[in-house]
């Protein structure tokens, strides 16, 4: 079985092996996509073939979308995962009682390499019909600045060059929809769904910044930075997304080819990232989005996407980042890094970290916890202690979650300290906060 168009067609196989197909004609998706794109993604990793593309998949599943998504990335994933397998991936759902759910994602309708095909991306964003321009590039992707505070250096010749010019990722985006701009100023929703907090300011402020930067330069029309700015016109909603999606573990890649699948070798990028025509992922995911969309969207609540105003989308995301997911799971990983464990699963085997991460999320974290009322704090916890990090078949390793931990701290663990201290409650009630810094401390040392 080949994961191409043409192998597609014999289902029976595909039945057989118990992979399901998709329900619609992708012949008839990819011409409407490219004809009148709705949806133009950036980062066509692993989160986003597992979580949003699935999503789309419904829509399309239930006759309720005729478009796909266009993805952009870079070229190694555009020509070595995506377009040999014509933009298919196979995405398997680890459950906790063993069972693998196994789907052929078709929904994207066209993959773009950032550069090579730089035309056709500038093309897709002029486009009347775009809807929304999604992002699952990392918190990194949307940083101007470098270590010293000052402007990266492809940034700042960014800001000078102006937008014929750009070389940085952001400015690369700023000079696509300048040139929406200066096709009709067509309303849009610009949506960041990388983990961090606020995230559409992070893609608001870069874009301004370019903006405001190439007027005062003169190498842009006036109004682009009032266009940028202007909410009824290009909004940049807040998102909270939560699935854990791990890399592509060699021992479901062995099942595949168990199940007659041939061709799922992986690719490694040239940042050291793993990636493959498959994805193994859970099964809990959740996605809340402000639903700011002047140019309207998807009805992506059909598929299980929650959409409210941005008050809530903000306590939802400090539920989840500041208490009941992220400063658990850094906390174990930190000291699973140090007790030689390599599977996140195997530590919840350990009744010490068990009772570390309880007393972290129940204890410590969820009195000041504000209920975002769209989703149960409490229950949020019982559900990632209970079934998500104890699922012995999902391949994640502390070693990945621990990575990058200097720049979660403040939110994970601070932002609940500053609450301990905006209400006046007794901060010598916090012991394992405390503990888990101590522990990051000397994990830096690389002393076990």
């Amino acid at each position: 079985m080949k994961l191409t168009d043409r192998g597609l067609r014999d289902s029976a196989s595909w039945q057989a092996a118990g992979i399901a197909l998709p329900g619609y004609d992708r012949t008839a998706m990819s011409e409407a996509t490219r004809k009148a794109p709705i949806w133009l993604h950036f980062g066509a990793g692993n989160l986003f073939r597992a979580f949003p593309a699935m999503c789309q998949q419904k829509l399309l599943n239930d006759q309720m979308a005729r478009c796909g998504v266009t993805v952009a990335d870079s070229a190694g994933m555009v020509d070595k995962v995506l377009q040999p397998h014509d933009n298919l991936s196979v995405v398997v759902r680890l459950c906790p009682d063993g069972r693998m759910e196994k789907e052929v994602l078709g929904s994207i309708g066209e993959s773009l390499r950032l550069l090579e095909d730089a035309p056709r991306l500038q093309d897709v964003f002029c486009q009347k019909s775009l809807q929304m321009v999604s992002f699952t590039i990392t918190e990194k992707g949307y940083r101007l600045t470098d270590g010293q505070g000052g402007y990266a250096d492809d940034v700042e010749h960014d800001l000078m060059a102006g937008p014929d010019f750009c070389v940085s990722y952001m400015g690369r985006v700023a000079a696509m929809l300048y040139r929406r701009y200066l096709a009709g100023a067509y309303p849009l929703a610009m949506v960041s769904m990388d983990n961090c907090s606020h995230n559409g300011d992070h893609l608001l402020n870069a874009m301004l910044t370019m903006a405001r930067s190439w007027e005062e330069s003169g190498v842009c029309q006036k109004g682009f930075a009032d266009y940028v700015s202007d909410p009824s016109r290009v909004a940049f909603p807040w998102t909270m997304i939560d699935k854990i999606t791990p890399r592509p573990d060699a021992a479901v890649q062995e099942k595949l080819l168990e199940c007659g699948l041939e061709d799922m070798g992986g690719y490694v990028t040239r940042r050291g990232s793993y990636t493959a025509p498959f994805v193994n992922a859970e099964e809990t995911q959740y996605l809340v989005v402000e639903d700011a969309f002047p140019n309207g969207r998807p009805p992506l609540e059909c598929a299980g996407v929650l959409f409210t105003n941005r008050e809530t989308v903000e306590k939802v995301e400090r539920m989840k980042v500041c208490t009941c997911l992220n400063p658990l799971h850094t906390a174990m990983s930190v000291y699973g890094c140090m007790l030689g464990y390599d599977l996140i699963c195997a530590e919840m085997k350990d009744e010490d970290i068990v009772a570390l991460i309880k007393r972290l999320g129940y204890v410590e974290g969820l009195p000041v916890v504000v209920d975002p009322k769209i989703l149960d704090p409490k229950a949020f916890i019982d559900e990632v202690i209970e079934q998500r990090l104890p699922n012995p078949f999902m391949p994640d390793a502390p070693q990945r979650i621990v990575t990058d931990t200097s720049q979660k701290l403040a939110i994970r663990f601070g932002e609940t300290i500053k609450a301990y201290e905006e209400r006046g409650l007794d901060k010598s009630n916090l012991v394992l906060i405390p503990l888990v810094l101590a522990g990051y401390a000397r994990y830096l040392k690389g002393i076990d």
